[in-house]
């Protein structure tokens, strides 16, 4: 795309949110957001220093930025350490769950997957006594059950594939299916 082209970005306005449903914190309109028109519905943004947001109306044509949710369900058992390696070789990593919005997207896939847990990329340091995402992503959101994240050595974090879909500790040892990014 040019720069200084105008370019769909999938936010629009219902209460806001992202075309996939999914709602958003970050935010970067333009400095005459508030005086523009509250009755156009979809969002902007302009390939240029400032890369800022604006509101039109959806009908607009516009060029568009695709978008490609890579979560991949594994339906095969593996270990912790051998579900990292796998993801690591052939995708980007385990998953890390940021929010709730991610959070329903694993469960969605994770309902099919063919054991009772599936890997998370959440791990448990005993030398440093925290868990942490392998990702490096920072763990602000959890879905513990209740007494699911004792600090024990050697755990990582399994997300349950039925019912609730909590996270529960588990032994590295242990073979589940897994969720790649």
């Amino acid at each position: 795309m040019p720069n200084g082209t105008w370019s769909i970005i999938g936010l629009f306005r219902d209460t806001w949110k992202w075309s996939d449903g999914s709602s958003f914190s970050f935010r970067l309109w333009n400095e005459i957001f508030d005086h523009q028109p509250s009755n156009k519905g979809c969002a902007f943004t302009m390939l240029n220093e400032e890369h800022s947001w604006k509101i039109d109306y959806c009908n607009s044509s516009k060029s568009f930025f695709c978008y490609n949710n890579t979560f991949r369900l594994i339906n095969e058992n593996k270990t912790w350490v051998e579900a990292l390696n796998y993801c690591r070789e052939n995708y980007h990593d385990l998953v890390s769950i940021t929010s709730l919005d991610e959070q329903r997207w694993i469960q969605d896939r994770a309902k099919n997957a063919s054991s009772p847990y599936v890997w998370l990329g959440l791990r448990y340091s005993c030398t440093l006594d925290f868990w942490f995402w392998v990702s490096d992503s920072r763990v602000n959101y959890t879905n513990w059950a209740p007494q699911g994240n004792a600090d024990d050595c050697d755990m990582s974090a399994a997300m349950e594939t039925g019912n609730s879909n909590q996270w529960f500790k588990q032994p590295h040892n242990e073979t589940f299916n897994f969720i790649c990014f």
